[in-house]
């Protein structure tokens, strides 16, 4: 199973105002294990960058003069992100502005998901975590991920951490593989023994609406993973 956790970031808010894409961040997943493989894009947008963009990922006018536009990219992007379903935070927003860029190309591109499956995580965290902030620095906190590298929005670094979060959200699984597809292990193989004189596990019976609680996020997390969580089938 191939995956391509994608972000993007943006002159604006909205494509249909005339705003465009300015930067395209996509890490690899094989078999729910981080690759070497990734693509990374500036753009030129040929269209001024809203202040209060700026001030979110702090990409300047000035520093994209010289980058490709979307055109002179396409072919490649589209070629790494086929077939594969795209695992995004926010698909919407996204997925609205590539649909955009496609459209305005006139080259007779389709829409996204006629290339791809397309998984939101914004939506698979609201299902985990109902009621609670689910955007990347709360799920980074929730699931124990340093994202201190994270002073400003970027395409490349949020689309690493998602990933992570991605595989922590569906299982736990975040192995990165080396160049010959063999994963990277510890060399920490210690076995840590508890005490025999531990004071004894103190056990607490879930009560019911615990338990559904429960049910529902197994089902959510077999449902984003491909039928492949484990934790549901010995529930």
């Amino acid at each position: 199973m191939r995956q391509i956790v994608l972000d993007t970031e943006t002159t604006g808010l909205d494509p249909t105002e005339g705003h465009r894409i300015i930067e395209i961040g996509c890490i690899e997943l094989l078999e729910r294990h981080i690759t070497k493989q990734h693509y990374h894009q500036y753009l030129q947008p040929k269209r001024k960058i809203d202040s209060e963009a700026i001030r979110v990922h702090g990409i300047t006018n000035e520093f994209l003069q010289d980058k490709p536009r979307f055109v002179d990219i396409v072919d490649e992007f589209m070629d790494f992100i086929k077939g594969a379903e795209l695992v995004i935070h926010n698909a919407n927003f996204d997925v609205g502005f590539i649909n955009h860029e496609l459209k305005l190309l006139k080259q007779n591109w389709k829409p996204l998901d006629q290339y791809c499956q397309i998984l939101d995580t914004l939506q698979l965290a609201r299902e985990l975590h109902p009621g609670q902030k689910n955007n990347l620095d709360a799920l980074c906190k929730r699931y124990n991920i340093d994202n201190s590298n994270r002073q400003l929005h970027g395409a490349l670094l949020d689309s690493e951490l998602l990933a992570e979060l991605y595989l922590m959200m569906t299982g736990g699984q975040t192995s990165l593989l080396a160049v010959d597809n063999k994963i990277e292990k510890s060399e920490d193989n210690a076995i840590i023994r508890l005490s025999s004189q531990r004071a004894a596990l103190t056990v607490l019976i879930p009560t019911e609406e615990e338990l559904q609680s429960h049910l529902q996020c197994l089902s959510a997390i077999d449902k984003a993973s491909g039928g492949k969580c484990l934790w549901q089938s010995l529930s």
